[in-house]
């Protein structure tokens, strides 16, 4: 008894438990939610937390603005709202958001973090194989899609769709949203281990560690040949919220293997491609891609490069999934070849062990894929 109560004494003195650093998962999230740290408008959905993040939702207004902004230090971004907006769009019902323009929307969740606890925002796989171009923004952060500890205040989604225009309404998830406390990545030393001990990347020229784990480009293509799609100009309406509802061929053209294996991109033109590693991110990490590294080209290759605790395991479905690429080439025509290295894997601790992983009981659209367009296509 006074041994237990000596253990007792001690670990009051020693104050409450630190908290695991890592990403939050799951549970911990919608715990955010009961206590008041993530104020959501109304209830969250039924699928909008993730194993590792949280899909935000648009609101009832989208904003036409005249160009992307940043609200500045401690500059509400409904002030700037009023200096630029053009015109407002109702989403109660649903509205059309045309290509090239720039829409700033109100989410449905507002944040209350604490000291210690940030987080970072990216683009839906969906939202970046339709080429949407999304963002968010805070009240006073002068960087997009990056929340600093502390922050309290509401978010906000700019959207630019690039190539389809879409039709979205209230409760419309364009957006997710991930949470980290302390130092969460892996240094090289760390990736390295880790990917000898649960094998990270398979099928390619090998594991090349080096500031992240190397992904390189597939343009030898499947049993047809088939590598890629290109986005076609000026095509019908995708509804954000209809999986299956646009025929492929309206909107998309096979890109079949070259002479040489190679594929010269169009400046201003978006592909679909996929990488010739498989990638699996055990339940205990997640992984994001760097989206675009100038010493390797002048193009972008991930628009929403966030990967969830289970992507490719094999127990929850995935034996290895390819990564989808979104490649959009800048100002000159570039040469792809295949096996080129196009971007680097960086993967951070969770905090815990998510409830549920990418792929288990999720109905996940994109476990265990190869080349694979958005689940709006048939």
């Amino acid at each position: 008894m006074a041994k237990t109560q000596t253990q007792a004494t001690a670990r009051k003195a020693a104050g409450p438990a630190k908290a695991a650093e890592g990403i939050l998962p799951a549970q911990e999230i919608r715990a955010l939610g009961k206590t008041g740290q993530i104020k959501p408008a109304e209830p969250f959905g039924a699928r909008q937390v993730q194993p590792a993040s949280l899909d935000l939702r648009l609101g009832d207004l989208a904003y036409r603005v005249r160009a992307s902004f940043l609200p500045g230090p401690g500059v509400p971004i409904a002030n700037r709202l009023g200096e630029l907006s053009l015109h407002e769009i109702d989403l109660s019902e649903s509205a059309v958001l045309e290509t090239g323009c720039v829409y700033v929307v109100p989410l449905l969740e507002a944040l209350a973090l604490p000291k210690g606890l940030s987080a970072a925002a990216n683009p839906k796989s969906s939202t970046g194989r339709l080429d949407v171009f999304t963002r968010v923004i805070a009240d006073g952060v002068a960087s997009f899609d990056t929340i600093p500890d502390g922050y309290a205040g509401a978010l906000y989604a700019e959207i630019c769709p690039q190539t389809f225009p879409v039709v979205v309404r209230r409760g419309s998830t364009l957006s997710q949203i991930r949470f980290r406390r302390g130092v969460t990545a892996l240094d090289d030393a760390q990736l390295t281990a880790l990917h000898q001990s649960d094998t990270l990347v398979s099928g390619g020229a090998g594991a090349d560690i080096q500031g992240g784990i190397a992904l390189s480009v597939d343009l030898v293509g499947d049993s047809t040949g088939l590598v890629g799609y290109r986005a076609k100009r000026h095509t019908g309406l995708v509804d954000v919220d209809a999986p299956g509802s646009c025929a492929l061929s309206d909107y998309w053209e096979p890109i079949h293997v070259s002479t040489g294996n190679r594929l010269i991109l169009d400046p201003d033109q978006f592909y679909i491609l996929a990488s010739k590693e498989a990638v699996h991110v055990p339940p205990m990490y997640a992984a994001e891609m760097v989206p675009f590294n100038p010493l390797v080209g002048e193009f972008r290759v991930h628009y929403a490069g966030f990967m969830d605790p289970g992507f490719g395991h094999a127990a929850a479905g995935g034996t290895g999934a390819r990564v989808v690429l979104e490649v959009r080439s800048h100002k000159v025509p570039f040469i792809l070849e295949d096996g080129q290295i196009i971007g680097r894997l960086i993967y951070e601790r969770m905090a815990a062990l998510p409830d549920k992983i990418y792929g288990a009981d999720l109905s996940s659209n994109y476990q265990g894929q190869k080349l694979k367009l958005s689940k709006h296509f048939r």
